[in-house]
């Protein structure tokens, strides 16, 4: 990958000397982190999580120490997008990443890790369904007038059993 010659500028500081810098990795088909952010629908803060994280490789730098992200890249960051969408946690991701990365992997290895995922679905939807009824029941008995007692302030206050 080509670098730029240009005057290094303090960090988050865009200069007019940069300008010039970020539009040849434009022209080179790169994007800045600003412009990748834009495209996938992931923030920059998140983009250089993922990267601290080895989800994405580490970013090419300008001379003026700016990332600039390949199109495979980006790309990268719209999965991620999408996984962390259906729930999927970090080391999820980073072994979705690497099944899809691997051309020659197994189908079957994907469907066991999305079938894993929906049985996680289903436990965290049956307790926000217990969660919701116990505390529709708490609710339903609230006076929710002018007066001090309220059953949800005190079951809340309950001390759970020691087990």
């Amino acid at each position: 990958m080509a670098r730029f010659i240009i005057a290094l500028q303090p960090r988050g500081i865009m200069s007019a000397k940069s300008l010039p810098e970020l539009a040849a990795a434009k022209q080179q088909g790169l994007y800045s982190i600003g412009r990748a952010a834009e495209v996938s629908g992931v923030t920059p803060k998140m983009i250089r999580h993922y990267e601290s994280h080895g989800l994405i490789p580490k970013a090419a730098r300008t001379l003026g120490d700016y990332r600039v992200y390949k199109e495979s890249e980006v790309h990268a960051l719209r999965f991620i997008r999408r996984a962390r969408g259906l729930g999927f946690s970090m080391n999820e991701i980073s072994g979705l990443l690497s099944l899809w990365r691997n051309q020659r992997r197994a189908s079957a290895e994907v469907k066991r890790l999305a079938t894993r995922h929906i049985t996680e679905l289903d436990a965290k939807i049956e307790e926000l369904r217990s969660m919701r009824a116990a505390l529709a029941d708490l609710a339903l008995n609230c006076h929710g007038d002018d007066r001090p007692e309220c059953p949800i302030l005190d079951d809340l206050s309950r001390l759970p059993p020691v087990e």
